[in-house]
C-alpha cells in the first residue's frame, strides 16, 4: 500500500490537483470553482456535465452575497455546512425553517410537507433571499408556484434535491422559473452539494 504524505493544510489543495488532472477538460472559468467543489464535496464527476447554470447566475448569485443576501436551506444539515462565518462579513445568514414549531403545526394542518410550508414562511418575510435546496423536491415546487404567484423573487435558487420522487421533475420545472439557477439535473444531489455550491460562491467573494 502506497499511502501519500501529504501535510495536513495541502490536503485539500491536492486533492482539487487531482481532480484537475482526472477532468482531462477545461471548464468554463466562472463555473470551474463550483463544478470542481461540488466533485470535491462528493468524488463524483458525473457533476462536470449535470450541474446547469442559467445565464449569469453565478456573477448574480455573487453579486447577492455582497449585497447581504441571506440563504435559505431545506435541511439543518445543508445549514450547518454554510461558511457562515465569511458569509456573515457581508451582512447574510443562513436560516432553515424546518424545526421551527409554526411550521410543523402548519404543514400538518395543510397535509403539505415542512418545506414546502419553510417557503412560504421565507415568502412571507418579504426580503431577498437565495434559495439552497438539497433534499426536498416539494421545496422546489413551492417556490415555482410562489414565483408564479408573483409572491417572491429569489436572487438564486440552487436546486440540487437527491432522491426518486418527484426529483427530475421538479427540477426540470425549477429550470422555467424565470430566475437564475444552478441545478443538477438528474436524480443525484443532496444537502452536501447545496453546502458545497453556496461555500464555491462565499469563497469567491
Amino acid at each position: 500500500m502506497n499511502l501519500k504524505q501529504i501535510a495536513p493544510g495541502e490536503i485539500e489543495k491536492r486533492s482539487f490537483e487531482i481532480i484537475e488532472e482526472e477532468l482531462g477538460r477545461e471548464l468554463d472559468p466562472v463555473l470551474k470553482p463550483i463544478i470542481k467543489r461540488v466533485i470535491h464535496t462528493t468524488a463524483d464527476f458525473s457533476y462536470a456535465d449535470t450541474l446547469f447554470f442559467s445565464e449569469n447566475a453565478v456573477e448574480k448569485g455573487l453579486q447577492a452575497l455582497r449585497e447581504g443576501v441571506s440563504i435559505i436551506t431545506d435541511t439543518n444539515m445543508g445549514r450547518a455546512g454554510i461558511n457562515k462565518k465569511k458569509l456573515e462579513k457581508y451582512g447574510g445568514k443562513v436560516h432553515c425553517f424546518m424545526a421551527d414549531e409554526d411550521v410543523a403545526a402548519a404543514a400538518l394542518a395543510q397535509q403539505t410537507t415542512r418545506a414546502a410550508v419553510s417557503m412560504d414562511k421565507a415568502a412571507a418575510m418579504q426580503e431577498d433571499f437565495i434559495f439552497a435546496i438539497g433534499n426536498a423536491p416539494t421545496a422546489l415546487i413551492r417556490l415555482y408556484e410562489l414565483i408564479q404567484e408573483e409572491k417572491i423573487r429569489p436572487r438564486l435558487i440552487i436546486g440540487v434535491p437527491v432522491g426518486f420522487v418527484n426529483v427530475v421533475e421538479a427540477k426540470e420545472l425549477i429550470l422555467t422559473a424565470g430566475v437564475p439557477v444552478i441545478v443538477a439535473r438528474g436524480r443525484k444531489g443532496g444537502s452536501n452539494v447545496a453546502a458545497a455550491i453556496c461555500n464555491a460562491l462565499i469563497y469567491q467573494l
